[in-house]
């Protein structure tokens, strides 16, 4: 099974984006959170950032998108660039309508849980995804600590997955370390967002081969 490692760009430079976007040139994707200071109590970038940030990674945009009306938004995204767009379960009016826009547009579709969001009456549904994220801390703030009672429902979906026999990543967000990744690989996620556990050390490259490491050794055989 793949391990991917995707940098939350949170935690980068602002005054320096484009350096440290080149500094974690190894990572697969970099994850770019927008936050509307209405479905989440913050706010951070918008559709111009990501267009820009488009022209100048040096890897592909995995979009989470923590805003109202996604059904609204989410399509410009897709249609910047964005290998990923991923939208939340509880902000989006028609999930599938969406997902299948999203795709039509060439993007990768993800839907996002909160963590009190039961996953159940998606599971019938995940051939219309390509990823599902799994919030491992309440959305709106980097630097919040793992909550380990999100790993059951992970393990749930990674078994519904596994009986499906389909491509749908699972990512896990949310106080992502060296520590927590491996309990989290162990429930069954492939992919992994790390905001501080990458940019918080001098080494950004180090420390995504660290977490990758970590993760791996954790991962489940059979998936």
């Amino acid at each position: 099974m793949t391990t991917r490692i995707n940098p939350s760009i949170l935690a980068a430079d602002f005054a320096n984006l484009e350096r440290d976007l080149g500094r974690i040139a190894t990572a697969d994707l970099v994850h770019v959170d927008i936050m509307d200071n209405h479905f989440v109590p913050n706010l951070t970038f918008g559709l111009p950032m990501v267009e820009r940030l488009q022209q100048v990674s040096p890897i592909p945009l995995d979009v989470h998108l923590m805003i109202d009306h996604p059904d609204r938004w989410a399509p410009g995204y897709a249609e910047a660039g964005a290998f990923s767009v991923t939208f939340h379960a509880e902000a989006a009016a028609d999930p599938v309508a969406l997902a299948r826009r999203l795709r039509d547009i060439g993007a990768r579709a993800g839907i996002a849980l909160k963590p009190d969001t039961e996953p159940e009456p998606f599971l019938e549904l995940l051939r219309e995804f390509d990823q599902v994220l799994v919030m491992t801390v309440e959305p709106g703030f980097g630097g919040q600590s793992f909550m380990p009672r999100t790993m059951p429902k992970l393990a749930r979906i990674a078994e519904a997955v596994r009986r499906s026999g389909l491509d749908v990543w699972l990512q896990v967000d949310g106080g992502i370390t060296a520590e927590t990744i491996g309990i989290a690989a162990e429930a069954g996620a492939d992919t992994f967002v790390a905001g501080s556990a990458v940019f918080g050390g001098d080494v950004p490259a180090e420390r995504i081969e660290a977490l990758r490491l970590a993760a791996s050794a954790h991962t489940h055989e059979h998936r």
